[in-house]
């Protein structure tokens, strides 16, 4: 199999499920008992909040609350802040490409919490302007949320300017989805004050997940009960989770420049190759991230062509896997000034560390192939 879909979820280090299996054998302790089992549990639990925070060079500014994955931290992040806080404002402001975690979260406290919101529409390479949210914000802001990396077509905003400008002239918060960027794109992280990471896109496991925030943040609980992870987010932890999650972030962030290089080796032999085809609109920015490709056919329906590939062991994406069972088009394509037809014709070619070159020809090779068999 070649799999080229590592935006929807990367395969597990083999290093990562060992170490997890022999943590979930020797750690399964409850990291709250007062007993010796827990004890040692729990210095597993504090060493790998640790890694996370040192990794990510945000120690002495932010905590790590642990959870099951980057949408369970964009819930609790949006909701609990807007919740815990709404007497100081309720107007948030989001992009219109965000990830469903944050844009549905976002329409609930709309809808069901009376909070005003504004969409910023992004510009023709999916990019939030600094100067749009600078006129977007109003004394009542208190969330600003954009998306780091977006997770169909890779384009990347500019982080440390939407900051600068959110803590200079507001009072608001920063909330940045930032789990298509970790250990693949460099931000920002001390000027972020709450980001996630999700431990299936950087090669751990699914299941784990952390919400990084400012130590001087407080939350309304979306989960109530034992009173874990801060009074934040209740739930027993597993141990054997969170550790293989700090390894994971650590080892991506340690080994970021170079994978990088690999890969944008690769991203550019691809791009260049469709580039060429006249029934093709690139749909990721030239300067976006390299990890994501993302383009349109105007001819075929790509939706044929992906489940011809796949059965021939070739895997990639024509919409991204958190929506695509509830529709065909791309909204974040159609937020580009797309049309209808480019954004339900959309393809998603997702690379990984251990992406090779050879992958990516055997794909074009198997593109071409197919395309041509429909053809006929």
């Amino acid at each position: 199999m070649i799999y080229l879909d590592n935006a929807a979820t990367t395969q597990p280090s083999r290093a990562l499920i060992d170490i997890y299996q022999r943590l979930e054998s020797d750690f399964f302790a409850n990291a709250n008992s007062n007993h010796l089992a827990g004890r040692n549990a729990e210095k597993y639990l504090s060493k790998a909040r640790a890694t996370i925070l040192e990794s990510l060079g945000v120690e002495m500014s932010h905590r790590a609350i642990f959870v099951s994955s980057a949408t369970e931290a964009n819930n609790l992040a949006l909701k609990g802040f807007a919740l815990k806080y709404q007497n100081r404002g309720k107007h948030i402001i989001v992009s219109n490409i965000e990830h469903p975690s944050v844009y549905e979260s976002v329409m609930q406290l709309r809808d069901q919490f009376g909070f005003e919101v504004t969409v910023l529409n992004v510009n023709h390479k999916g990019q939030v302007r600094p100067e749009d949210v600078r006129t977007a914000l109003k004394k009542t802001t208190i969330i600003v949320s954009i998306i780091a990396v977006n997770n169909e077509i890779g384009s990347i905003s500019p982080i440390k300017d939407i900051a600068d400008i959110v803590h200079q002239h507001s009072k608001a918060v920063l909330h940045v989805d930032t789990t298509q960027a970790i250990g693949k794109v460099s931000l920002p992280y001390k000027d972020i004050d709450m980001f996630c990471v999700s431990g299936h896109k950087i090669n751990a496991l699914k299941g784990s997940g952390a919400l990084v925030i400012k130590k001087t943040i407080d939350l309304l609980p979306l989960l109530s009960g034992g009173n874990q992870e801060f009074g934040l987010r209740s739930s027993t932890i597993s141990i054997a989770l969170a550790y293989t999650l700090a390894i994971a972030t650590k080892e991506a962030i340690y080994n970021q420049q170079k994978a990088t290089i690999n890969v944008t080796s690769l991203y550019s032999y691809i791009r260049s190759h469709f580039a060429k085809r006249n029934n093709v609109v690139i749909n990721s920015p030239s300067n976006g991230s390299p990890y994501i490709f993302n383009f349109s056919l105007t001819d075929k329906k790509t939706s044929v062509i992906v489940e011809a590939l796949s059965n021939e062991g070739i895997m990639v994406s024509s919409i991204s896997a958190c929506h695509q069972k509830l529709t065909t088009s791309s909204y974040v394509v159609k937020a580009l000034g797309r049309s209808e037809e480019l954004a339900n014709n959309t393809m998603r070619i997702s690379f990984d560390k251990m992406t090779k070159l050879e992958d990516i020809q055997a794909f074009i090779k198997a593109f071409e192939a197919v395309v041509a068999r429909i053809r006929t």
